[in-house]
């Protein structure tokens, strides 16, 4: 038997994928898209042939782009070298890089480093802000509206993001590490 087709490969991939992410069944797929399940099923074999029709229908269907529907596999996979990873310096001896290189939509991830005896503000954010700060090595001591806060190796602290707050590593002989993510507030809300 004759493989089918590379677009028709990708297309069935895709659709099978875009359908299950969407918890649709081919029946109900169908439905919304105003054809039969048997072409479906057939698109999703990648033995079909599809007008652009019937294309647009069922893109239309999933909410998305003719183009996503065949598009062939993507390479998701990206390394990135430390000594290539831009990192800022803030406050007095600490050092924060982006703990996620790419944007992440809503979200604040970094890395933070400190020195002994580091000290660095936190940014206030819009209220209903959170943020977490884990650490990862060390001690860090952080303010938040006033409180002290003793953080250790694998301690967490969540805390309101619009709040005055700050960290600090008060140990004068050993570095701290730890990844502070911010989750924002969402506009107008």
């Amino acid at each position: 038997m004759d493989k089918p087709p590379l677009v028709s490969r990708h297309l069935a991939r895709n659709l099978a994928a875009l359908r299950q992410v969407r918890s649709l069944t081919q029946e109900s797929l169908a439905k919304s898209a105003g054809v039969p399940r048997s072409t479906i099923a057939n698109l999703e074999s990648g033995n079909g042939n599809p007008s652009l029709a019937v294309l647009t229908k069922v893109a239309e269907a999933l909410a998305t782009s003719i183009d996503e529907l065949v598009a062939s596999p993507r390479a998701k996979v990206r390394r990135w070298a430390a000594k290539d990873l831009a990192s800022r310096g803030r406050g007095r001896g600490v050092t924060t890089r982006a703990l996620v290189p790419e944007p992440v939509p809503e979200e604040l991830m970094e890395l933070m480093e400190f020195e002994p005896e580091a000290v660095m503000a936190g940014t206030p954010h819009l209220p209903g802000t959170r943020e977490f700060f884990s650490c990862l090595q060390g001690r860090v001591t952080i303010f938040v509206a006033g409180e002290r806060y003793e953080l250790a190796a694998g301690d967490v602290l969540g805390f309101p993001g619009n709040v005055p707050h700050s960290y600090r590593n008060l140990d004068p002989n050993a570095h701290a590490l730890g990844v502070s993510i911010v989750v924002l507030a969402k506009a107008g809300v």
